[in-house]
């Protein structure tokens, strides 16, 4: 097993750093300097309109621009702002919207990393000359067995790698994850000691281009048809009420629907055709099978039988063991030993063995 700090002298090496303008970029940048790479820091300019940049919201703020501008200078390594405004509206934005109108509840940081952070991010750093591109994602690179392969951060609460699991080969070869060896108070700490300025910024938590993290208000002001309002019903097909537009709802929510019971309800599908979201019990969100299409394989080249794992079904949920089966056209059969809860069309399952991660795909 060959870490990515022992494979490169790193004298030379050259590598664009994604700056967020938060602790871990910023870290992440010092990190890579102290070990002797020559650093160039980038801010991906994201915002679609004016004032949007204004917004103190992550990565798309010009908050954040200034912040990394302060930490590039403090570290005196050169800063650009790169424009990658088209690319995320398509990439990102578009799919967004296009996978909500199809009753389908996407996760955008996911595709962001895909095409964006790491497809049109490091074809710039190759335009440029450089070598690698780094983030400030909690994650680790190794290289065993003739493949890179994407193992877990050290710390554990913080670990990103189910938000990874599109890299590829390549991506993953000039791919430096430089605060994955660490904890977030260790990290803090680091930027206390270089004195960035950034050592107590607390970390994002919204989507960065949803204002409010208001999901239907987005879709609206998105889409050429109006959000129409339509029939909440039970499982069996009863009407207990009404919604305000299919686009607000997703699997396993309880809160912001609106309906008088006499008891818990969450929401256990949106019918898209029938413009119905349905609820029941807590119980009846659960479910053991699940059908994963657009698979990218990291630890293996290929699934070719089955295969026991430990799958994740969401970025907060807790891996459960599994099997995996291939099926004739590309998808794969996911099978839990035990049943999971809200079950998500349109978010990603990961499959994982140990530290490290096989692969994964969007949940069908």
């Amino acid at each position: 097993m060959i870490t990515r700090k022992r494979m490169n002298n790193q004298s030379n090496k050259k590598v664009l750093i994604a700056m967020s303008g938060g602790v871990d970029s910023s870290v992440s940048a010092a990190l890579l300097k102290e070990q002797g790479y020559e650093v160039i820091g980038a801010t991906m300019q994201i915002w679609q309109t004016e004032g949007m940049e204004e917004k103190d919201n992550g990565c798309c703020s010009l908050t954040a621009v200034n912040d990394a501008r302060r930490v590039a200078n403090k570290l005196d390594i050169p800063y650009y702002v790169l424009n990658f405004k088209d690319i995320f509206k398509e990439k990102v934005i578009d799919y967004f919207v296009r996978e909500y109108t199809a009753g389908r509840t996407p996760n955008p940081c996911i595709i962001c990393n895909k095409e964006v952070k790491f497809e049109a991010l490091l074809d710039k750093a190759i335009s440029m000359g450089l070598d690698y591109i780094a983030t400030g994602h909690y994650a680790q690179v190794e290289f065993k067995g003739g493949r890179y392969l994407l193992k877990k951060s050290f710390s554990k609460t913080k670990d990103q790698t189910y938000a990874l699991y599109n890299l590829t080969q390549k991506q993953l070869s000039q791919t430096l994850f430089p605060v994955g060896e660490y904890n977030k108070d260790k990290v803090r700490e680091i930027a206390e000691k270089y004195e960035l300025g950034v050592a107590s910024k607390p970390d994002s938590q919204e989507i960065c281009f949803v204002e409010d993290n208001d999901y239907g208000k987005f879709i609206a002001e998105h889409i050429d048809s109006d959000i129409l309002p339509g029939n909440f019903v039970d499982t069996q097909g009863n009407v207990l009420g009404q919604h305000k537009g299919i686009y607000y709802y997703t699997v396993g929510q309880r809160k912001g629907l609106g309906i008088a019971s006499n008891k818990p309800l969450y929401v256990v599908d949106v019918d898209i055709e029938k413009n119905e979201v349905v609820l029941g019990d807590d119980e009846e969100t659960f479910g053991n099978i699940l059908i994963a299409r657009e698979l990218n394989w990291i630890s293996i080249e290929k699934l070719e039988k089955k295969m026991k794992v430990y799958a994740k079904i969401r970025y907060g949920a807790k891996e459960a063991p599994a099997t995996i089966k291939p099926l004739e056209d590309g998808r794969v059969e996911v099978v839990f030993d035990t049943p999971q809860r809200a079950i998500t069309s349109g978010q990603s399952v990961v499959f994982y063995d140990d530290e490290y991660v096989i692969g994964g795909g969007i949940i069908e």
